[in-house]
């Protein structure tokens, strides 16, 4: 079924607007008739946050934006699935066009700024299905216009406390003005503190894991101060990282200079760098997922030795179709041949490669 889809809707899609062939993607996804997924070889159980996931492989935040199919991805055979960003109040986000392809670089820039329905929408979607299986996790930022966006995500913890298997605090978007600069010392600290104390007032039986997702394009000083301060606050795990705003050298496609945050394959090897940089700082305080360029099994393996417990996909499944997944958890249960768990390569290179001289 999924072969199928490939084959005949890639060559449509690719033809089409990229947002507007988002948009048709979601709406396949809402009533194509797909099978469950297969049963995952029980190797790729993974251990993280409190939380037992069936495969490490994810569909990041940006996808699903509005939660519209969680369960669709769940039957794509991703291990779990994280939807948003969704802000308290809906918003436009930024005028079209505000996603590019950049062909030739198997990449895509966008611009969104953070459009959303707001909190209504997705947190009805995501109470119809409560009791369905799946790890879910909520994406949670800031209205644009809020004077106080500390608040803004205290009110989302609140409300999808019922219905998260995980919170991410999005403060690395680089769409939104000022958004970034709640990863600063003083404004991180005080915006952690509110969303925990938000999550214990709401903890169900046990206490919502709550993520910290940052961008790549942090100096290693600043990225001090971030894993210092998710270290005191006892942050549950970090997502390294999102969209980049830088560009490299090596780009080709005539699009490349569109302003807004890089996804996809020249992204890899800075999102990467930054995972390691991320892991030798924490030393084991909590996991991280990896995210930032995955386009294949072994991209998502040398997330794993670069320091990630679980790794999330979304541009490469626009250039490599929804067989992607598959392909992936495949080469993971290859490097399994000579290995008990997958626990056994996190981290083996992160030395190696922050040694290394820095990506450009």
């Amino acid at each position: 079924m999924i072969g199928l889809f490939d084959r005949l809707a890639r060559p449509l899609l690719r033809a089409l607007d990229p947002e507007e062939a988002h948009g048709l993607t979601i709406r396949a996804l809402k009533y194509a008739p797909l099978p469950r997924a297969s049963a995952d070889d029980p190797r790729l159980k993974v251990q993280a946050f409190g939380l037992t996931f069936p495969n490490p492989v994810g569909i990041a935040a940006g996808f699903d934006k509005h939660a519209e199919v969680p369960d669709a991805l769940f039957r794509l055979g991703f291990g779990f699935a994280e939807v948003g960003t969704i802000t308290p109040r809906p918003q436009p986000g930024n005028p079209r066009p505000r996603v590019f392809r950049l062909e030739a670089d198997s990449a895509v820039i966008n611009r969104y700024g953070f459009n959303s329905e707001g909190e209504l929408a997705p947190l009805a979607r995501l109470r119809s299905r409560a009791h369905k299986p799946g790890i879910l996790g909520v994406n949670v930022g800031a209205n644009k216009d809020t004077a106080d966006r500390g608040a803004d995500y205290v009110r989302l913890i609140e409300a999808f406390a019922g219905v998260a298997s995980y919170f991410t605090v999005n403060v690395s978007s680089p769409n939104t003005p000022g958004l970034r600069d709640l990863q600063q010392t003083a404004f991180l600290d005080d915006l952690l503190a509110r969303v925990l104390a938000a999550r214990d007032r709401a903890a169900r039986k046990s206490a919502i894991p709550v993520l910290l997702k940052i961008a790549p394009d942090l100096t290693l000083s600043e990225l001090d101060d971030v894993v210092g301060v998710a270290r005191r606050r006892k942050i549950d795990g970090m997502i390294v990282g999102n969209t980049t705003i830088s560009r490299s050298m090596t780009l080709r496609a005539a699009n490349a200079k569109e302003t807004g945050g890089l996804s996809g394959k020249p992204l890899f090897p800075l999102a990467t760098r930054m995972l390691a940089e991320t892991f030798v700082r924490a030393e084991g305080m909590f996991p991280l997922i990896g995210v930032g360029g995955i386009d294949s099994g072994a991209a998502a393996v040398a997330k794993l030795r670069a320091g990630a417990t679980l790794v999330q996909l979304y541009t490469g499944l626009v250039f490599g179709g929804l067989g992607l997944v598959s392909d992936i958890k495949k080469e993971l249960r290859d490097a399994l041949a000579t290995r008990k768990s997958l626990t056994e390569l996190i981290g083996t290179d992160s030395a190696a490669i922050t040694a290394e001289q820095w990506p450009v």
